[in-house]
């Protein structure tokens, strides 16, 4: 896959990366928040904090389209928790069903699923192995650690080092938990 990079300093990239990823954004929050106006906000929330960070953006360690869905992500959640402070009405259903058959959270679960394997990409092998041996795929310790010719308390190392580093990278990407 071919990443595009476009200078977000400057109004010709936000404009490009606007047009790039600005309607699947949009679909998007709208799926998770079931308001148009609300969605149109957090996409335009999206693109000004990403304007305001341009100088963090890093694309040899994440897509441009990685980093705007982590800042959607993280605009949701925040518009989600002003919302229940103050509740707001629903859209009728024939706008939401024109936008496809995806549920919001099938949508959730795609970003997070694209996050959390931009965030393994950043860990130790060692440890990225661990981890998705026995935390994703539920395999047992010691199968695994018999697999990768380690004892069972090496391997429980790496996945409590692996999940740190875990966090840490995903901070690092401005993924709230």
């Amino acid at each position: 896959m071919t990443r595009t990079v476009h200078d977000l300093n400057r109004e010709d990239g936000i404009r490009a990366a606007y047009a790039e990823h600005g309607a699947e954004l949009y679909r998007y929050a709208l799926r998770q928040l079931d308001d148009e106006g609300a969605a149109r906000d957090v996409v335009q929330e999206t693109f000004l904090r990403a304007w305001r960070a341009a100088d963090r953006y890093d694309p040899s360690l994440a897509s441009l389209r990685v980093w705007l869905f982590a800042i959607t992500r993280n605009v949701v959640i925040d518009e989600t928790r002003r919302r229940s402070l103050r509740p707001v009405s629903p859209q009728p259903l024939e706008v939401l069903t024109a936008l496809g058959p995806s549920t919001a959270g099938d949508d959730d679960r795609t970003v997070t699923g694209w996050l959390i394997e931009e965030a393994l990409q950043r860990i130790r092998p060692e440890a990225r192995s661990a981890l998705v041996e026995t935390y994703l795929r539920g395999r047992p310790y010691a199968d695994v650690a018999a697999e990768q010719g380690v004892p069972v308390g090496t391997l429980r190392s790496r996945v409590f080092y692996g999940l740190k580093a875990l966090r840490l990278a995903m901070d690092e990407m401005g993924v709230e938990l």
